[in-house]
């Protein structure tokens, strides 16, 4: 039983706030992450973020799942950000984390990220990203974010949409994009591009990508990989579960073919990087 979920909501933001406040003012005694979740979206980071909250060494932000610092609220300025983590003990084997499926994706915060955590690792999810892209726009008309009923049509409307919005994000730091958050199904897939900033910042060994297909597939053995390269004890969940998937049925064979021919030179970049084809581009030619 989550006791905090039954209060009331008034009464739970108030409790946020007020644990931000404190944390905001007790930042020096707490630490900034020493690993992240950069997404991507829908590419089963929640799984993800569940199976390391299991180990007993991995600590994650106290309010929420992900704080959104590099990519929303990065002008709260860094006190704000320690004052969302628990208070570091003794015990030097403990890693605290945060997870964000946007910051992969926002302009400004892989650069964010390098500069003010240079020693920091982070853990990438892909997935195929012809399903990623029908999987988002599901989860975005479901919310309420798009209005579009075509899938094919709010492809044919990503340029449009976004078109300007990264020139304003970077003019003005505060400024969120709607658009450029809820809207970029195509975009969003294009993973070797996206990873680049992050590998040429911190250096291949601290960026591991991991495959959505081969965590659910083969979950202990992915799971290992992960530990291992965040240098922790061994260790395995009892179980694990897949979280806010959505049935993959519907996708329109066209819409599906266009994506398929977008993303082949990006899947091979991808596959540069991962020393192997993308699972997706391996399947398709068993």
């Amino acid at each position: 039983m989550n006791l905090r979920k039954m209060a009331p909501v008034g009464l739970r933001v108030q409790g946020r706030r007020a644990g931000v406040w404190w944390g905001e003012r007790t930042a020096s005694r707490r630490p900034l992450p020493d690993f992240l979740v950069v997404g991507g979206q829908r590419c089963g980071t929640t799984s993800l973020f569940r199976a390391l909250m299991a180990h007993p060494q991995v600590l994650r932000p106290q309010l929420h799942k992900g704080v959104n610092y590099f990519d929303l609220h990065y002008d709260r300025g860094e006190a704000w950000y320690r004052g969302h983590f628990p208070v570091r003990g003794t015990d030097p084997r403990i890693r605290v984390f945060d997870a964000s499926g946007y910051y992969m994706f926002h302009p400004l915060a892989p650069e964010r990220i390098v500069r003010d955590l240079p020693d920091v690792r982070v853990i990438a999810m892909v997935r195929d990203p012809v399903e990623r892209a029908w999987s988002a726009y599901k989860h975005e008309l479901a919310r309420g974010f798009e209005w579009e009923r075509s899938f094919a049509r709010a492809l044919e409307l990503e340029d449009a949409r976004l078109e300007g919005e990264v020139e304003l994000m970077r003019a003005d730091p505060g400024y969120q994009s709607f658009n450029h958050r809820h809207h970029a199904y195509r975009r969003r897939g294009e993973y070797a591009r996206l990873l680049a900033p992050f590998v040429e910042g911190l250096g291949r060994d601290r960026v591991l990508v991991v495959e959505s297909e081969s965590f659910f597939a083969t979950p202990q053995a992915e799971y290992q990989r992960i530990v291992e390269f965040l240098d922790l004890d061994p260790f395995l969940p009892e179980s694990f579960e897949r979280y806010n998937a959505r049935p993959g049925s519907g996708l329109d064979p066209g819409a599906a073919e266009w994506l398929r021919a977008h993303y082949t030179p990006h899947d091979e970049a991808l596959g540069t990087l991962l020393g192997h084809q993308p699972f997706w581009r391996q399947a398709a030619h068993d």
